[in-house]
């Protein structure tokens, strides 16, 4: 289990994506640990400790949600993300804040199903070959017939499928399609398979209590043929076989421990809901606060696997309060999230850092995009360190968004060459402190700035 990583351990693979933000990733860290302490307890202690959940509080784009999201994805555990807002826009007939439970379980439910089915891909694999063999080289089909009439009355109303007749010659070549298949020879050659659509929500305003998800399971599955080359329908077929092999309730019952015992839901824009005026809406805002409470305090969510007791899920709130403070939300929300930290604002040389240290930088991230047009690309010091300064200084004077300012810098500056590489294959670009500078003149020359601005 990776959440068995040491909080030493899980803050040095959170450094190799996120620049800064120690203190956050050291309390997000514990919080993780302190999970896994929980479940070596005695069985009476055990239900006495909970989760000390977490409020960030910081700007937009400084990294809130991926130290949650990339702590999750370390340690295996299932995570979501909701906005608190969504729960005002349509009212009291809206989005019902247990959903959030809802799509943690449907997130568990994925995971432990992508688990299982790697315990059972070798025998999937064979099942799904020998169903290609039978697309690739079909026998002849017939209509059932019956004996008398009685028989054919009996039958009427049922689903019968058509009986496939084999003979010597269908043998021979599907035998020559296995070995065609085992060899893989016929990886690109085209078959015609049926697929499952996915269906449409049955969501109405008002019916997110698992009603929607109630009547989506009644509906009868709806299927097309798709035409794919054998490598691509191997995995299709791949998964319908791992499906049949698995034991569905096994999963269930998996996925709602995994959710109820390591489970994490980050909600986002909680400033959003504190009361920081005696507005109207600060009636709707303390509604909201009300309605979270029990989701975070502790009680039992229905859903279509199963109850879910949220007592032991950790919850992290996050929030700009710029304008609100923490102290605005009502008491009873306050001590439930008893650990908070303040992520600091993003400076030149965190700018700097992000581009060149993580793993997949955005700058290493559009190198490996031109190099798969035969582009080679490189950055000087100093180009690293303009464009940093570019950053800083545009959410200075503009609203600051954070490092998702890179984002609209590096794409700007790269416009022409993303537009013109597969007309260059075999250059090589070297990105200097003038082509930044060039770029940037240009830009202010014809006063659109706004290029820099999401």
């Amino acid at each position: 289990m990776l959440v068995s990583l040491s909080p030493r351990e899980i803050v040095s693979k959170l450094d190799e994506n996120i620049v800064g933000q120690y203190e956050a990733k050291r309390k997000v860290a514990i919080a993780m640990r302190n999970r896994y302490r929980r479940m070596k307890l005695s069985d009476d202690l055990k239900p006495e400790v909970i989760p000390k959940n977490i409020l960030m509080i910081g700007p937009t784009g400084v990294g809130k949600t991926e130290v949650a999201r990339r702590m999750a994805k370390i340690t295996g555990a299932p995570f979501t993300k909701v906005e608190a807002t969504k729960y005002t826009e349509v009212g009291y007939v809206g989005r019902d804040v247990e959903s959030m439970v809802r799509d943690l379980v449907e997130t568990s439910v994925k995971m432990v199903k992508e688990e299982l089915f790697k315990g059972v891909r070798e025998e999937a694999t064979k099942l799904a070959n020998e169903r290609l063999i039978k697309l690739l080289a079909p026998g002849r089909f017939k209509e059932p017939t019956f004996n008398n009439p009685f028989e054919m009355l009996s039958n009427m109303g049922k689903t019968e499928e058509p009986v496939e007749e084999v003979d010597d010659t269908v043998r021979e070549k599907r035998r020559n399609i296995r070995q065609d298949l085992e060899d893989g020879r016929l990886e690109e050659r085209v078959v015609e398979i049926e697929v499952e659509e996915k269906q449409m929500s049955m969501m109405m305003p008002g019916m997110d209590n698992g009603m929607g998800d109630m009547l989506q399971n009644m509906m009868p599955k709806k299927k097309r043929k798709k035409r794919l080359p054998v490598k691509h329908a191997r995995e299709h077929l791949i998964r319908e076989e791992s499906e049949g092999l698995i034991d569905t309730d096994l999963v269930y019952d998996r996925a709602i421990e995994l959710a109820e015992t390591l489970g994490i839901i980050f909600i986002d824009e909680m400033d959003k809901i504190a009361m920081g005026s005696n507005s109207q809406a600060g009636v709707s805002r303390e509604g909201v606060q009300r309605d979270i409470l029990p989701i975070v305090e502790g009680s039992v969510v229905e859903t279509k696997y199963g109850p879910v007791n949220t007592e032991h899920i950790l919850f992290i709130g996050a929030g700009a309060f710029h304008v609100a403070k923490p102290s605005d939300l009502i008491p009873e929300l306050q001590g439930r999230f008893p650990i908070r930290v303040e992520l600091d604002k993003l400076k030149a040389e965190d700018f700097k850092r992000i581009l060149t240290e993580p793993k997949h930088s955005l700058s290493k991230q559009y190198e490996a995009l031109l190099e798969t047009e035969g582009v080679t690309v490189s950055y000087t010091d100093e180009a690293i360190e303009a464009l940093a300064n570019i950053a800083y200084d545009v959410n200075s004077t503009t609203d600051d968004i954070g490092a998702r300012r890179l984002h609209t810098i590096m794409e700007t500056l790269l416009e022409e060459l993303l537009f013109e590489a597969d007309n260059m294959h075999g250059a090589h670009v070297e990105i200097t402190e003038k082509y930044v500078n060039d770029k940037l003149d240009t830009i202010k020359s014809s006063k659109n700035l706004s290029q820099f601005i999401l």
